[in-house]
């Protein structure tokens, strides 16, 4: 059977399926759901917790079979945990999970944890899954859906919020919920009362660092290139993961080629901004930013931040820093001889 997230918790009040594949392309909300059947798990008896990572190519499939069979230590139910990291477990994998489905006895839980893809839906093991328990499929939080996402888990955490205080929340925290729930928890602490206005926000989202990543992507969408450099000199000596920089800049240039599209198509830069949700104190330099690029100069930079992916990833030549330091000098369209294909 299948049930969507959002009733997940109620289905397992009411009963427990011997069976539940959770699977998605947030880590956080399937890690999330994960724990709410380990949680069910608990209170209906489970005592035991096995985890079976299934990765690489030499795992061997019957370790799922020996601990399905093994006996608990005190008699009771055990949970057994299959992580599917590759989310295919093959024709071997997929044999011994038809073949766990058709075993004797109600004493094991099986919750199996992955990634599958659309392909693998149609697949025997997926199908046999799906009869003989539930399938909880997770689906990113798209843009427009972010607020609703974050006012909904606020209100979890007991808070009310401004809307222009979400609206601001909502795009710096744009497509990473993990930071999106450490903000919500620093929210907890800061909001007077049980309430978040805008002043909250800023204090919470722009903290007292002297360097902030926010920081750094105003300033270099505005064109201050000393500053900007500055800031990420400071980033990096603050322990700042190269990767977290790379996508809140990123982040801001999706949204600069969305905006020179629709301006090119004879949209006002105004209407635009507006359609893209551009936080209305930051038009000003968001609209400096139209003005000195264009199509191809925000082309070339999305091409940079690829090879700025790479080289954090370690499949490009290069420091990752060094090439970050190219990114933010092009975003300002300053040239920074530190990779080819400078803007100037």
């Amino acid at each position: 059977m299948r049930i969507y997230p959002e009733k997940l918790a109620a289905h397992l009040q009411q009963q427990l399926l011997p069976v539940y594949l959770v699977t998605g392309d947030e880590p956080l909300l399937v890690q999330e759901c994960a724990d709410q059947v380990r949680a069910a798990a608990r209170a209906g008896g489970c005592t035991e917790r096995e985890v079976i990572e299934a990765s690489g190519a030499n795992f061997d499939w019957q370790t799922l079979l020996h601990s399905a069979g093994s006996m608990s230590l005190f008699g009771d139910r055990r949970l057994l945990e299959l992580r599917l990291p590759g989310g295919k477990p093959g024709a071997e994998g997929s044999k011994a999970l038809c073949e766990y489905l058709d075993l004797p006895g109600d004493d094991v839980l099986l919750l199996v944890a992955g990634k599958i893809d659309k392909q693998s839906t149609r697949s025997k093991w997926y199908k046999a899954l799906d009869q003989a328990g539930a399938v909880v499929t997770l689906y990113p939080v798209r843009k427009h859906e972010l607020p609703n996402w974050l006012r909904q888990r606020l209100g979890g955490a007991g808070l009310t919020i401004d809307s222009d205080a979400l609206e601001l929340l909502s795009e710096r925290l744009e497509g990473n919920l993990l930071a999106a729930v450490q903000e919500v928890e620093k929210l907890k602490l800061l909001a007077p009362g049980d309430h978040v206005d805008l002043a909250t926000v800023t204090a919470a989202v722009l903290d007292n660092a002297r360097y902030n990543l926010f920081g750094l992507v105003d300033s270099a969408v505005e064109g201050e290139a000393a500053a900007s450099l500055r800031m990420l000199q400071g980033l990096r000596d603050e322990g700042t993961e190269p990767m977290v920089v790379l996508w809140a800049l990123n982040r801001e240039l999706r949204t600069l080629v969305a905006l020179r599209t629709a301006c090119d198509r004879g949209q006002r830069p105004e209407q635009a901004m507006k359609a893209q949700r551009v936080w209305v104190q930051r038009e000003g330099i968001v609209g400096k930013a139209l003005a000195r690029h264009d199509r191809e100069s925000l082309s070339q930079l999305l091409e940079l931040a690829f090879r700025v992916d790479g080289s954090i990833k370690g499949f490009d030549d290069g420091n990752c820093w060094d090439n970050l330091e190219q990114l933010v000098a092009g975003l300002c369209r300053v040239p920074v001889p530190h990779m080819p294909g400078a803007l100037a």
